[in-house]
């Protein structure tokens, strides 16, 4: 279908059937996978400051 004829559907379609349309409204997997990935990474950034900030209270910091 070249977009010629794409265009000439898009023209004929009526307020109602345009209204039908239904989608994109979905949660994909790449969209979880996103946000798991980022939750991972801040989650793991929390950890590490923690542990940095109770090492420097205890003046537990490591020798260089």
């Amino acid at each position: 279908m070249d977009t010629q004829d794409h265009l000439d559907v898009v023209d004929k379609l009526s307020k109602t059937d345009l209204q039908n349309i239904v989608g994109g409204r979905s949660i994909s997997g790449t969209l979880i996978n996103a946000f798991t990935s980022a939750f991972k990474t801040l989650y793991g950034f929390g950890q590490d400051f923690g542990g940095a900030m109770r090492r420097f209270k205890k003046r537990r910091l490591c020798q260089l």
